[in-house]
């Protein structure tokens, strides 16, 4: 069955909205990639407008960015230290946006969307 974007149908007062068509192309939604802590797997997509979007499924490696020396390094993923999104994501070696992963250059900060860019981009913390 298809994820639908579109608007609720119940009003806020819980009345229900007047059906009068159907669920459209540019509303469908998509499920969660749940990039995960293992060798690299991509998905590749076909969206509006046939683009190609990739989801990263699984990585193991992150472009690391060392703002000290002002350069980027290829890093191994050791471990999820921690996810503000949600706590259970550590548990089960989710990457987000946002999430602490343990490298082998130090700890650093997730800084892109790995479901939505297909690709880890971190900052050293």
């Amino acid at each position: 069955m298809a994820v639908s974007q579109r608007r609720s149908k119940r009003k806020i007062s819980g009345s229900i909205y007047k059906g009068f068509r159907k669920k459209r192309q540019n509303e469908l939604g998509g499920d969660p990639s749940f990039t995960q802590l293992e060798p690299r797997k991509i998905r590749a997509e076909r969206v509006m407008g046939g683009n190609v979007k990739l989801s990263m499924l699984c990585a193991n490696t992150a472009n690391l960015y060392d703002s000290k020396a002002k350069a980027y390094k290829q890093a191994k993923i050791k471990t999820i230290a921690g996810n503000p999104a949600n706590v259970n994501f550590v548990r089960r070696n989710i990457m987000t946006r946002g999430a602490i992963i343990d490298t082998e250059f130090g700890k650093a900060r997730v800084t892109s969307r790995p479901g939505q860019h297909g690709v880890v981009n971190a900052v050293l913390i």
